[in-house]
């Protein structure tokens, strides 16, 4: 049996847990050397292991740009190209329209649009002609959530990047996509609530605005995510992907 992604080399940030490392292990699961990045080491030596000897970490935060210079660095020297980059790094938290901080602001934009914008832009060097690149949105761009527009804003500017950038990259060949996950179950997701109660609440309610009545597994991400850097995603370009349990449709 082929695997979709033999040979190829891939760029995900923010691999380290959730999303990010759903998409890192079913890329290395089709035959990728993958490049993964997160913040903290201990996390990032634990995915590393998890995923397997395809797997290469570099501690970085994408929101700083000498870090993303050291990432692009080590893929040089190692691998010298990148076929996939899947720019997942992102975050956010609940805070209502009269109770929003500039530390909020700042802190959400800094790693979901501006660490986004650069994870691409000082990458293009070492993509190559006819490359994907996935971009981690949210349904958060179309469906809203109360006191959670600051992170949806930045959601929808990933969305637009994606429309933009396959202009900026026609002539490349390269494909911008964003997939766009629904409700999955993450320790950032988890992480919104403040004890075990309060997320059996916070999971129930959720997963009750599913329509296929559950919360997403990060593998389902993974899996839609190789077939956006595949080939049978070829004349895919520029879409938003949910990925969502239905989510986003109702």
């Amino acid at each position: 049996m082929s695997k979709k992604l033999e040979g190829k080399v891939a760029v995900v940030t923010g691999g380290t847990t959730g999303i990010g490392l759903g998409i890192a292990r079913q890329f290395a699961k089709e035959g990728a050397t993958v490049f993964i990045t997160g913040r903290r080491a201990a996390e990032l030596e634990a995915a590393v292991k998890e995923i397997g000897s395809n797997a290469i970490g570099v501690q970085s935060d994408v929101s700083n740009l000498a870090d993303l210079d050291r990432l692009y660095d080590e893929v040089q020297q190692r691998a010298s190209h990148i076929d996939i980059l899947a720019a997942n790094a992102g975050g956010g938290s609940f805070a209502p329209l009269g109770s929003i901080t500039e530390e909020d602001f700042d802190k959400t934009f800094a790693i979901n649009v501006k660490g986004m914008l650069f994870t691409v832009q000082k990458a293009l060097p070492l993509l190559r002609d006819g490359a994907s690149i996935i971009l981690t949105s949210s349904t958060a761009t179309t469906r809203a959530i109360p006191a959670f527009s600051v992170y949806g804003a930045s959601k929808a500017a990933i969305r637009n990047f994606a429309r933009h950038w396959i202009l900026d990259l026609k002539d490349r060949g390269i494909r911008v996509n964003a997939i766009s996950p629904g409700p999955t179950l993450t320790p950032g997701l988890k992480g919104l609530t403040s004890n075990e109660a309060e997320w059996t609440q916070f999971e129930g309610y959720v997963s009750s605005q599913v329509p296929l009545g559950r919360l997403g597994d990060p593998n389902e991400i993974g899996r839609a995510a190789v077939f956006l850097a595949s080939e049978d995603a070829s004349f895919v370009n520029g879409v938003e992907l949910f990925v969502d349990g239905g989510t986003a449709q109702i």
